[in-house]
């Protein structure tokens, strides 16, 4: 049995228990997936596991606390929701996680990058270390690093890392290109050439929140500074500098909380790379604390726990 069929049986086994299941279907081309709401046995024949499975399910589970929900989740999926569950958000007795190993997923805009446009695609593969599409306008191919999304390229965490059924071989994690992430290789740069680089990218910014709406530890929106008329930290205005400021205030709300999911940067609109963005107060909360996020759902948040002296801060000295 692959590994769909082995999700599908696992979910059809646990639906009685769940008011529903989240996870993928067939959107309107092979290219596309889009969110399923599972709540009947006949709804699980159209799940779908692949490349194309990009959406963190994970950022519909606030909205459904109090309703007994299960959800398929990548590797990165997971640690949101188990970061969610470690800020008590959620309730681990709510949730029934459907886990599998990730072997990667597809950005649209590198794609077509690659391979130009693809009209109405009926099939998307991916062989080995290639992904390969098919659409009307016949067969077309490409080396899989140079398409997927910039996440996977160095992911460590492939596999869900908290699961109450797994279907499928374990992936391996990604090597990162020459020994550096994205981020050693972008702060190989000095401070005028990185500042330059995100003026360019604020400019393009057009503030529609998308990141924000995205992302699945991002669940303050109702009390959201960025759209309060009595903010006085970011105003209305649409330009760069308070661009470059709701982007930096979103970081560092997420400082010790982004899982690195990517759904910032796949939801912009854009194609700002908000998660090279976000990748730098990740590197320093875990340099500092050693405490991934969204890795284990009893470790304490390192931003709310008061320690007199912390391990690695040697602030004495």
């Amino acid at each position: 049995m692959d590994v769909l069929e082995t999700m599908k049986q696992s979910i059809r086994e646990a639906l009685p228990g769940l008011d529903l299941v989240l996870g993928w279907e067939q959107g309107y081309d092979a290219l596309h997936a889009t969110p399923l709401f599972i709540r009947r046995p006949e709804d699980v024949d159209r799940l779908i596991l692949g490349p194309t499975c990009v959406q963190s399910l994970a950022v519909q589970l606030p909205s459904l606390k109090g309703k007994k929900v299960g959800i398929v989740v990548k590797g990165c999926d997971s640690r949101a929701v188990v970061q969610l569950l470690r800020e008590r958000l959620l309730d681990r007795e709510e949730i029934t996680i459907f886990g599998f190993g990730c072997d990667g997923v597809v950005s649209l805009k590198r794609l077509a990058g690659v391979l130009g446009d693809l009209d109405s695609a009926t099939s998307v593969e991916k062989a080995g270390d290639r992904l390969v599409v098919e659409s009307r306008d016949g067969r077309r191919e490409a080396a899989f690093d140079e398409v997927c999304a910039a996440k996977c390229l160095d992911c460590a965490w492939p596999n869900a890392v908290e699961s109450d059924h797994f279907a499928g071989p374990r992936a391996e994690p990604k090597a990162t290109a020459e020994g550096k992430t994205a981020l050693e290789r972008f702060e190989e740069q000095s401070l005028d050439e990185r500042f330059a680089f995100w003026k360019r990218e604020m400019e393009r910014c057009i503030r529609c929140y998308a990141c924000r709406n995205a992302c699945p530890m991002c669940v303050c929106r109702d009390k959201c500074l960025a759209v309060s008329r009595s903010s006085k930290f970011v105003s209305q205005e649409a330009n760069p500098s308070e661009s470059f400021m709701f982007q930096l205030i979103h970081v560092m709300h997420l400082a010790g909380r982004c899982v690195s999911c990517g759904e910032c940067e796949r939801a912009c609109p854009m194609g700002i790379p908000l998660g090279l963005l976000r990748a730098k107060s990740t590197a320093v909360t875990e340099e500092l604390f050693h405490a991934p996020a969204g890795t284990d759902p009893e470790a304490p948040l390192p931003l709310l726990t008061f320690k007199t002296d912390e391990e690695t801060i040697e602030e004495r000295d």
